[in-house]
């Protein structure tokens, strides 16, 4: 099941080049792990509903192993530091879901378990 990263990132005024840096490096340590960018800190375009000020990363990766591998890697944790120095943010990997999800099924059983 597809697995992502999400980044979350307050996006400084103007980019440190040790952020730039990390940048160009951060896709070679995604390669060895099937990791591809679906977003990269594009800004939103329409806040529909609340707030948003950061900028948003989503890579998608073949499984939360993956994902977990490529975040403890050492070439991609030599390259956190890069970008921790300058940015704030907030960093999760998390499961997507399997094909044929339904929503309605999820409340179904949430309702259940609330009802016991």
């Amino acid at each position: 099941m597809t697995a992502y990263a999400l980044g979350n990132l307050r996006r400084p005024a103007r980019l440190d080049d040790e952020v730039l840096t990390y940048m160009e490096r951060i896709q070679a340590t995604l390669d060895p792990f099937g990791g591809r960018f679906l977003v990269h800190g594009a800004p939103a375009r329409e806040v529909r509903e609340g707030t948003w000020d950061a900028a948003l990363v989503v890579i998608a990766f073949p499984s939360l192993d993956h994902a977990r591998d490529w975040y403890d890697s050492e070439a991609y944790q030599r390259l956190i530091p890069m970008r921790t120095r300058h940015m704030t943010g907030d960093v999760l990997l998390i499961d997507g879901v399997a094909p044929g999800y339904e929503a309605a099924a999820t409340a179904a059983a949430l309702r259940a378990a609330q009802a016991a």
